[in-house]
C-alpha cells in the first residue's frame, strides 16, 4: 500500500476535491479491497465544500483502519465480497455479493436497500438468499453511506436521483448476466421500503426482468402500472401509516387490467418495515410468511440451477 497516496486521497475527499464514489474507487485500488476502502471512508467524516479554502479536518491514518472488513457476518458455504462493476458511463458502481460455493450456475436476485443504506440488515438478507440457492447482489445506491437516524435517511433519499438509481440497478443486472456463475437471462429484484418502490420502477424499465417483489414500496400509479413488464409480488402491512391499502389495491387492479401476473398480500396487524428484524416494527409471523412467498415467487419465475 502506498500510504502517502492514500493519505492524499483522504485529504482530497475531505476538502471536497473528489466525490465519495471517486474516493472509494481509488482507495479500493490502493488498499486492495472495497471493504478496506469503505472502512477508511467511515473514518473520514464529511467532505467540506469544494473550493472554499477552509481548513480540512485531520487526515485519517489509513494504517489504523484499513484492516477491518465491512463483512461482519460471512456464512459458511457462501462466497461473499464487496463488488465493484462499471456503469454505462465508465464510472465504478459498488455492491455486496453473496452466492453459494460451487461451480453450478444459479438464478440471480438483486436486493434493493431501505432508506438507511446498504447496512448489515440488507447484507444479512442478501446472504439469506444465497443460502437458498441464489446469486444475490445488493447495489450500494448511497456509495458507502449508512445512517441510523430518520432525519439523516430522509436527507439521503431527497438527494437520491431515483431514475439514476434504477439505472444503477439495471447496470448491476447487466453485469451479473455476464458472469459464469449465473443461470439464464431472467433476474429477480426485491426491495424494501424505498427499495420496494425502486423494485417496482425497475419492473417498468427492465424489459427482460424475470420477477419483482416489493416489500411495502410506494405503489405505482395506475398509469405507471401499465408499463410494468414482469410478474409482481406485493407485500404490505394493513397498519402501514405511510402506504394506504387503497393505493395498493389500485395498483393491483391496474396490473390486472394490463395483463401483468401479480400476487398481493396485505398482513393484518403489520405496519411498515414488518420484515426488518432489527427494528421495533418487526412482525415475525408476517415476515416469515412473506419470506416463503418471496422464495416461491422467484423459484417459479427464475431459471433453475
Amino acid at each position: 500500500m502506498d500510504r502517502i497516496y492514500v493519505m492524499q486521497l483522504v485529504r482530497s475527499f475531505q476538502c471536497g476535491q473528489i466525490t465519495r464514489r471517486e474516493f472509494l474507487t481509488r482507495a479500493a485500488a490502493a488498499l486492495g479491497s472495497m471493504a478496506a476502502a469503505t472502512t477508511l471512508l467511515s473514518a473520514c467524516g464529511q467532505p467540506g465544500p469544494t473550493g472554499t479554502g477552509t481548513t480540512p479536518p485531520p487526515v485519517v491514518d489509513p494504517t489504523a483502519t484499513a484492516s477491518t472488513s465491512a463483512d461482519t457476518g460471512s456464512t459458511e458455504g457462501l462466497i461473499t465480497e464487496e463488488l465493484t462493476y462499471p456503469d454505462a458511463d465508465g464510472e465504478t458502481l459498488m455492491g455486496y455479493l453473496a452466492r453459494p460455493e460451487g461451480a453450478d450456475p444459479l438464478p440471480v436476485v438483486v436486493v434493493i436497500q431501505e432508506w438507511w443504506g446498504l447496512n448489515e440488515h440488507i447484507r444479512d438478507v442478501t446472504r439469506r438468499f444465497a443460502q437458498q440457492g441464489f446469486v444475490a447482489l445488493a447495489p450500494d445506491l448511497y456509495d458507502g453511506q449508512v445512517v441510523t437516524e430518520p432525519d439523516e435517511a430522509r436527507k439521503l433519499v431527497m438527494e437520491l436521483d431515483m431514475m439514476q438509481a434504477v439505472a444503477e440497478i439495471r447496470q448491476g443486472i447487466d453485469f451479473l448476466r455476464q458472469q459464469e456463475y449465473v443461470a439464464g437471462e431472467q433476474v429477480g429484484v426485491v426491495g424494501f421500503c424505498m427499495g420496494g418502490g425502486l423494485a417496482l420502477n425497475t419492473a417498468r424499465a427492465e424489459e427482460d426482468l424475470g420477477a419483482a417483489v416489493a416489500f411495502y414500496g410506494r405503489p405505482l400509479t395506475p398509469e405507471e402500472a401499465q408499463e410494468v413488464q414482469a410478474p409482481v409480488l406485493g407485500l404490505y402491512g394493513a397498519e402501514d401509516q405511510g402506504i394506504p391499502v387503497d393505493e395498493v389495491r389500485q395498483m393491483q387492479s391496474a396490473l390486472e387490467e394490463a395483463g401483468v401476473e401479480n400476487e398481493f398480500q396485505v398482513y393484518a396487524g403489520a405496519g411498515h418495515a414488518f420484515f426488518n428484524d432489527t427494528r421495533d416494527s418487526y412482525a415475525p409471523d408476517a415476515a416469515e410468511d412473506a419470506w416463503e412467498r418471496t422464495l416461491a415467487w422467484f423459484r417459479t419465475h427464475l431459471p433453475a440451477a
